[in-house]
This record gives C-alpha cells, sequence and structure tokens, in this order.
C-alpha cells in the first residue's frame, strides 16, 4: 500500500510538473505580431491589367476554412468532433476545389480568409501555393493571422501548432499593403482565437487616386461587444481616411456577424447582427444594395456543430463587403456551392468606382 501510495504520488507531481511546464511554454510562446507591418507585394505568372473609374469590376470574398470543412466536417470548437482535416488529400481538393470556384467566377480582385501555410491540422500544405497554381495574373499579399504555439487540445486530435492567414488578389498592381492588428481579447481565450488583424492593399488608378481594398476577418470565439466595438472603431478610423483623401474604399471578408437585415430567434451568439448604426458617414453594406432577392437568398456560412444537412443545420451570412459611398454596386451574388470546400460559400461582387 505505501508503494502504491509513494508511486501514484510520484506521477501525480510529474503530471504536474508537466502541465505547468506547457502552460509556461504556451504563455511564453505566444507573441503577436507588430502593427502597421509593411506586407510584400508578390506577382502570380501572366498580364496585369490596369484599373480606372467607371468600368466594371468583380471582387470576391472567400473564407476557405483552412481546407478541413468539406460537408461531413464538425469542428471541436463549434460543438463537432474533427480539430483537424480528415487528411493530407482530403485538405488539397478542398482548396484545390475553392480555389477552381473563384478561377470559374474569374474576378478581377479576391479576398481569402483562413489560408494555411504551415498547419497541424492541415498537415503542413502550404495552401497559398496551392492557390497561386490557379491565380494567374495576379499580385497578392499574403498578412499572417495566426501562429500558436502546440495546442494539446482536444485531446483526441491536438489542434497543434498552426500558422495561417489572409490573402488579396489583385488584377492591378498593388503598389503598397499593410497589416494592422486588431485588438482582441486578453483572457486565455487569445490562444485559441486567431490573432485577429485585416490588410489594406493599394490599388492606384489612371486618375491619381487609388482603389483602398480592405480584407477582414473579425474575432469569432470568446470575443466581447466590447471587442467588437474596438475593432470595428479601429478599421472605420482607417477606411475613413483613406475616403477623405479621395479613395475608394472595399472592405470585405469574413465579419462573424450576420450582415442581414432580419434575424432569427435561434440565432447563436457568434451570429449577433452586425450595428448598421455604427457604419461611419459615407460608408454603407454592399449587401443592402445588392441585386434580386434570390442573388443573396443563400447563407454563406454555416454551423460546423454537426455535418452539414440541408434540413437541420444553421446557417447565416457571415461575408460580404463595406462600400465607400463613391463605389456603385451592379450585382452582387451569393455563390452557392452548398458549402462543397469550406463552411464558408463567397460573395461575388461586380461595381463601379465613380
Amino acid at each position: 500500500m505505501k508503494k502504491a501510495v509513494r508511486y501514484t504520488a510520484i506521477i501525480l507531481i510529474i503530471l504536474a510538473l508537466m502541465l505547468t511546464g506547457y502552460v509556461i511554454y504556451v504563455f511564453t510562446a505566444y507573441e503577436r505580431l507588430p502593427d502597421k507591418l509593411t506586407l510584400e507585394v508578390n506577382k502570380t505568372e501572366g498580364e496585369e491589367m490596369m484599373l480606372v473609374s467607371g468600368q466594371p469590376y468583380t471582387v470576391m470574398t472567400y473564407n476557405i476554412g483552412f481546407g478541413a470543412y468539406l460537408p461531413e466536417y464538425s469542428f471541436f470548437m463549434d460543438g463537432g468532433k474533427s480539430s483537424w482535416g480528415k487528411d493530407a488529400d482530403s485538405v488539397t481538393a478542398a482548396v484545390c476545389g475553392a480555389a477552381g470556384v473563384i478561377n470559374d467566377a474569374d474576378p478581377d480582385f479576391v479576398l481569402l480568409q483562413e489560408v494555411d501555410r504551415d498547419g497541424t491540422r492541415s498537415y503542413h500544405i502550404d495552401e497559398l501555393e496551392l492557390v497561386n497554381r490557379f491565380m494567374e495574373g495576379y499580385y497578392y499579399t499574403y498578412a499572417q493571422n495566426y501562429d500558436s504555439p502546440f495546442l494539446f487540445f482536444p485531446p483526441w486530435e491536438p489542434h497543434g501548432k498552426n500558422k495561417a492567414g489572409l490573402v488579396t488578389y489583385s488584377g492591378a498592381k498593388i503598389t503598397a499593403a499593410v497589416r494592422r492588428s486588431l485588438p482582441i481579447s486578453e483572457s486565455v481565450s487569445r490562444f485559441v482565437d486567431l490573432d485577429r488583424c485585416y490588410s489594406i492593399s493599394r490599388i492606384p488608378l489612371t486618375d491619381e487616386k487609388a482603389l483602398c481594398l480592405y480584407n477582414m476577418h473579425m474575432s469569432a470565439y470568446g470575443s466581447s461587444d466590447e471587442i467588437r466595438a474596438g475593432q470595428l472603431a479601429m478599421l472605420y478610423e482607417d477606411m475613413q481616411a483613406d475616403y477623405e483623401a479621395g479613395n475608394y474604399v472595399i472592405c470585405g471578408g469574413d465579419f462573424n456577424h450576420n450582415l442581414k437585415l432580419e434575424t432569427s430567434g435561434d440565432a447563436p451568439e457568434w451570429a449577433c447582427s452586425f450595428p448598421r448604426e455604427s457604419l461611419p458617414e459615407g460608408f454603407r453594406m454592399a449587401i443592402d444594395d445588392g441585386g434580386e432577392e434570390d442573388d443573396v437568398a443563400h447563407n454563406t456560412c454555416r454551423s460546423a456543430d454537426e455535418p452539414y444537412s440541408e434540413e437541420t443545420t444553421y446557417t447565416v451570412t457571415l461575408d460580404g463587403f463595406i462600400l465607400s459611398d463613391n463605389v456603385t454596386v451592379r450585382s452582387y451574388r451569393h455563390v452557392d456551392t452548398g458549402y462543397a470546400y469550406s463552411d464558408h460559400d463567397p460573395v461575388l461582387m461586380e461595381f463601379i468606382l465613380q
């Protein structure tokens, strides 16, 4: 009995030391990127276009969900089962499938979220390199918004160490780009939410103005009303400065808010309504200028607490665009893939710079 008690005590002490060491590792390894970080501009092979006012262009936003969210996938943070993609082949197929949707639409500009560069959850596949194979003739920037220490939860499939970010593509030359670090929670939840940011890519026109293309991914997990308001306030300040300088502003991405005017009584906390009343003067939600009701009937995001079922899965529109008043919407459409490659579906907008 004495030996059993002694051995049990030793095991408990070792486990406690291991846990303490791991907690120290997580806190010391966590580090946010600096704010106002200049982003490198790269280009894929192919011809570039010239951007001018008065001509129609198209822009797409798409959260590709790090290649994991095939229809049968459910995510542990949403109450589902999985933490990783099914396997390397399925992640590759999902990313290439999403890139194929983009390629078929052939937009002039593309805003992508949750693009893994080196992740346990995505089998260390460089998803940016995969997407680039489909993107001929685009300038692009990559803004990292996640580089976690190794996370040992859930215990049945540890989420691991992951690096992901936002990618902005432009058929016209990007001359400057910057990454802005959004305010986030200071609690333990910061280790499971992304290191939130948005990027600004500036694309000059022939008349000395610029299109300022914002790529945004707001907080999802453990975010408070105060954090949401702080993130939007920071975004608005930058957009207003660009607009008042005479530029055109398009902000697209995953807002993690319901962008439709109507709300349902069974909406979860993460699908709260976007505060339209907070928009600064001179800006509006592009979906409010959208085309036919059928074009936006399909919601852009499904809940990942279960495999996707058209009959039972909760859906909501989290993805879209905010525009300055000098940008006119010609058409606006939620692209319905049936969530074939992600828990999000893309939004495609045709616009004119006045």
